[in-house]
């Protein structure tokens, strides 16, 4: 994103190198594969990158892209528009499109020029710098204490030598607890499309010299294999109809946490969660909402699918009341003179078995009565 802050690219180049030269011969990396869909940007700003010098430890110069804009300013910000996202930059949106054309569950943005996790919310209502949290903090908290501790020095939360003040308790921080940003990534693609992403600051010099990113490899190797592996925590399934087609951008709510997530093309859905008992209502527009306890086990991973019925007369009537979808309509009455119709058509259809007498002249003291009879020309009056 930031283009001098290239340890990241190149991190992202090596793990590509690595699962592909694995699979097959390591289990961990094989299974990895073979269960998950992985998707890798090595770099999102080109330009920035050509711009940049190795050596170059805190400068910004390749920060921003050719137009001069830091794309991690530009994305659509929950709390309004200020003049760094009010015009898209063609990096933007092409990340913007591609995000919002698959179904991404896990996501991390990788930077340089600290040591630390980064989680949701990036910015504050009041532009001040507090702590913010996403309705899934529980679960961000969990993300970024996983990549801490799998990363060789992260989890101690020792400051980078530029700036010996800055202490991360654990190796992981609120984003607008350490600084407010405006317009970023994370928060955006949360809020926009439910994947959980953190901000992975992944070492403390910005463009090191080629020679160091072997140590660097090895720092994070581990941490970047075992957060990918996260994204199979919580539930997941399939959300189908009772006429046994996938139901699309279906919504899968927790009680309690206001944030959703929505089912894919093919009705499958993930929502990442912690082990524990969560109250999951799943509703789409059509069709009746379902709601049930579930329980995610230790291991951290349940299969929920779920079959939703269409919010229809005919499908209410089949499930709850014996078929009989005319007791679903609105009743219509009728008045004297289609209820006649209605009697003198009744004799006309069966004339052996019922007989009208209507009365119609103004004379006549007839009460208007339908005789029928189970037994052809034997009528009685009823």
């Amino acid at each position: 994103m930031h283009g001098n802050e290239v340890v990241g690219r190149e991190l992202l180049l090596l793990l590509i190198k690595y699962l592909c030269e694995n699979y097959g011969t390591n289990d961990r990396i094989t299974k990895l594969l073979d269960t998950t869909r992985i998707h890798i940007m090595p770099s999102m700003n080109p330009d920035g990158y050509e711009m940049s010098r190795e050596g170059d430890s805190s400068s910004n110069r390749g920060r921003d892209n050719a137009h001069g804009v830091d794309l991690n300013r530009n994305f659509p910000d929950q709390y309004g528009t200020n003049k760094y996202n009010q015009n898209t930059e063609p990096e933007t949106r092409a990340v913007m499109q591609w995000i919002e054309s698959e179904p991404f569950v896990l996501s991390a943005n990788l930077h340089n020029g600290a040591l630390v996790a980064n989680y949701p919310f990036d910015d504050t209502s009041d532009n001040q710098i507090h702590e913010n949290k996403a309705p899934d903090d529980d679960v961000f908290r969990y993300l970024a204490t996983t990549y801490a501790n799998a990363h060789r020095t992260m989890h101690l939360g020792k400051p980078c030598p530029m700036f010996p003040k800055e202490h991360f308790e654990g190796g992981i921080t609120n984003g607008a607890k350490w600084y407010v940003v405006t317009g970023g990534m994370q928060d955006w693609n949360y809020l926009a499309t439910g994947c959980m992403e953190l901000t992975l600051e992944v070492g403390c010099y910005k463009y090191p010299r080629a020679n160091e990113l072997p140590e660097k490899w090895l720092d994070n190797r581990d941490a970047l294999i075992t957060f990918v592996e996260q994204v199979h925590k919580g539930v997941h399934g399939v959300v189908m109809s009772t006429t046994g087609r996938p139901i699309t951008h279906a919504e899968i709510k927790v009680e309690g946490n206001n944030h959703i997530v929505k089912s894919a093309n093919d009705g499958d859905y993930w929502r990442i969660l912690l082990p524990g008992k969560y109250n999951l209502t799943v509703s789409a527009r059509g069709y009746e909402s379902y709601t049930k306890e579930i329980e995610i086990p230790k291991d951290g991973s349940l299969k929920f699918d779920v079959t939703l019925m269409p919010d229809d007369p005919m499908h209410w009537a089949s499930a709850y009341d014996f078929g009989i979808s005319e007791n679903h309509y609105k009743p219509k009455y009728h008045s004297n003179g289609e209820l006649y119709d209605i009697l003198a058509n009744f004799e006309n259809k069966y004339p052996d078995a019922a007989e009208f007498e209507g009365g119609d002249d103004y004379i006549s003291m007839t009460i208007h009565s339908l005789k029928i009879t189970h037994q052809v020309s034997h009528i009685i009056k009823l």
